[in-house]
């Protein structure tokens, strides 16, 4: 009868109820039976014996940047080994839909610290689409691992019908015919089943390349009457804006709750996700403000907003200046338009730039910010002198009696500016505030930015972490969530927002699921590890690999990871995952047996 059975485990479905113990028969990649009895094993291929273990819908990351991974590597094995199986592309504005190769290359390398060869190379290797129809059939073709589903960026499409120069001048503004070209290919999208508009108004990400090194994204240049046209296309279709407020102009956030709400056209919400709600060592009170706009705006502006979270320490790493938190003023711009590793050094080394440096950085070191400019929160862990390794740029200064900025610079001069890695945690230290944050129904667990910053960060695990700390928190016996409704909040309610066919295990849903040994949920979770990215050159990339937790992890009803190793072909010879086109009807769900 069954093609796969999992016998015995405390299933969680999806929706915020609490967890029974269970036996689920799969058939055709759906969920055919639920038994809180037994199911006949007779002739089964395989079982799967989940006795003592967590059985719940594959997780759903709403956030990453895998838009040239996926092309090498559509297993995107990272995150599915941790439970996810089905990921958002096309995040921050930036999509591979309509501008030209080149374009997308400039578009996306710098910000997300991919390097530009491999972002090309993927490009031009794969793609065979001229627009959002071919390029859902071109996912949709490959081998996939999870299931993927997409936004068309802003900076793609504005990039597309004004080319890169003048979406990127702030003198140039779209003629008539070029808006009714974004609306229309945005139109285009949407009918293909894209999920919507990403968007990016802080330009805090700049171009690669070297025609118009160093600008911001397009999307920053965008006036909002523009912005407008747009949303009023998502709202006739339903579907969603994805962007990033300007921090320093609190106006752009009011601008998009007006434009979510119903208010102004008596006509149906426009959902729009944003960037990004955290307890950031920098403004230590920005999240109590950014969810009380949210409660407030959503309830003035009869709007539909909500804020992106990532609900686990913000712990960065960086080789030398190589982080997007140095663009944040000129001077560390300036270094990072050099690729140059020598030109890099000469130019840190400069007397007078090294005093550029320091007063913008004094001058923004008490301004809101991703970065608290903090060098004794700020340890080196790489360094060809290891008398340095573990010690804090302050405490370096503290005993040579100098500066800290002065110090970072000589450190980075002496040794190599790519030579010194280090770390420091920005935000979501305090586990009180992430508490307070998990409960907040204005805001969504998100924000893995999985496959970019490669270098810099790995969140790809973010959902175990975040069902080990709900899990201790009711050991404890201080609950923060029921864990139905922590699993919800990571599955169904994820999926229902975003109106994916996924997110759900229930009688008829899709059969993609994660099964978890909560033994496993433990410390090693948060362990360093760095793991050779073939399909990125052999790049060496910081990863997530405690395999303890995750017993299986099954896309379309098929076991594709299991006891720590994936199955022969997977993400190479066989497809497991779809393009999930948004709006497509889930399955209802019947009554159990």
């Amino acid at each position: 009868m069954f093609d796969l059975i999992v016998r015995n485990g405390l299933w969680f479905d999806g929706t915020d109820s609490g967890p029974r113990r269970a036996t689920l028969g799969i058939r055709d990649g759906r969920v055919a039976e639920v038994s809180f009895g037994t199911l006949e094993e007779t002739d089964c291929p395989e079982v799967i014996d989940a006795a003592g273990k967590w059985v719940l819908p594959g997780f759903i990351d709403i956030h990453t940047h895998y838009d040239a991974e996926v092309l090498l590597n559509p297993g995107l094995d990272e995150s599915v080994r941790h439970g996810v199986t089905t990921i958002a592309l096309g995040c921050c504005s930036m999509s591979s839909v309509y501008a030209s190769t080149e374009d997308v290359a400039d578009l996306f390398s710098r910000v997300e610290a991919v390097p530009r060869t491999h972002v090309l190379g993927a490009l031009e290797q794969f793609r065979t689409w001229d627009g959002p129809e071919g390029y859902v059939k071109a996912l949709d073709a490959l081998p996939l691992g999870p299931n993927v589903t997409s936004f068309l960026g802003h900076s793609d499409l504005r990039t597309s019908v004004m080319g890169l120069g003048r979406a990127t001048n702030t003198w140039a503004l779209p003629t008539p015919g070029e808006l009714k070209a974004m609306t229309a290919r945005l139109d285009e999208a949407l009918d293909a089943g894209m999920l919507g508009l990403s968007g990016m108004d802080s330009p805090i990400d700049k171009l690669d390349g070297d025609r118009y090194r160093s600008r911001a994204l397009p999307s920053t240049y965008a006036w909002w009457h523009e912005r407008w046209m747009l949303i009023d296309v998502l709202r006739r279709h339903g579907r969603i804006m994805q962007s990033a407020p300007n921090i320093k102009n609190p106006l752009t956030a009011v601008m998009f709750f007006a434009a979510s709400g119903s208010y102004r056209t008596r006509r149906k919400q426009v959902p729009i996700s944003l960037l990004v709600v955290a307890d950031g060592k920098s403004a230590p009170g920005a999240h109590l403000v950014l969810r009380g706009a949210a409660a407030i705006g959503n309830a003035v502006f009869g709007s539909r907003v909500r804020f992106q979270h990532l609900p686990v320490p913000f712990t960065l790493y960086s080789d030398g200046i190589d982080l997007p938190v140095f663009e944040e003023f000129g001077a560390g711009t300036a270094a990072l338009h050099l690729r140059d590793q020598l030109q890099r050094n000469a130019l840190m080394a400069d007397k007078d730039y090294r005093r550029k440096f320091r007063r913008e950085f004094m001058l923004k070191r008490h301004m809101p910010g991703m970065w608290h400019k903090d060098f004794h929160d700020a340890r080196i862990v790489e360094c060809p002198d290891s008398t340095l390794i573990g010690k804090s740029f302050g405490q370096i200064a503290d005993e040579r009696g100098e500066h800290p900025l002065d110090v970072f610079l000589d450190v980075l001069v002496e040794n190599g500016e790519n030579n010194v890695r280090w770390t420091t945690t920005v935000g979501n230290h305090r586990p009180d505030v992430l508490d307070k944050i998990a409960r907040d129904p204005n805001v969504q667990m998100g924000f893995s930015d999985a496959g970019a910053h490669l270098r810099n960060m790995a969140f790809y695990n973010f959902g175990l972490r975040f069902l080990k700390r709900m899990r201790d928190a009711e050991a404890a016996g201080q609950p923060v969530l029921p864990l139905g409704t922590a699993v919800h909040r990571l599955t169904g309610e994820l999926g229902t927002w975003f109106g994916l066919d996924a997110g759900f295990l229930r009688r008829g849903d899709r059969a993609d699921f994660v099964v978890i040994d909560p033994e496993g949920l433990d410390d090693t979770l948060a362990d360093y590890h760095e793991e050779p990215a073939d399909f990125f050159g052999g790049l060496s990339r910081m990863v997530n690999r405690s395999d303890k937790a995750v017993v299986a992890t099954g896309i379309g009803g098929k076991v594709v990871f299991r006891d720590g190793a994936f199955i022969d072909g997977y993400g190479r010879t066989m497809q497991t995952g779809h393009y999930l086109k948004a709006g497509e009807k889930q399955a209802p769900a019947a009554t159990v047996a």
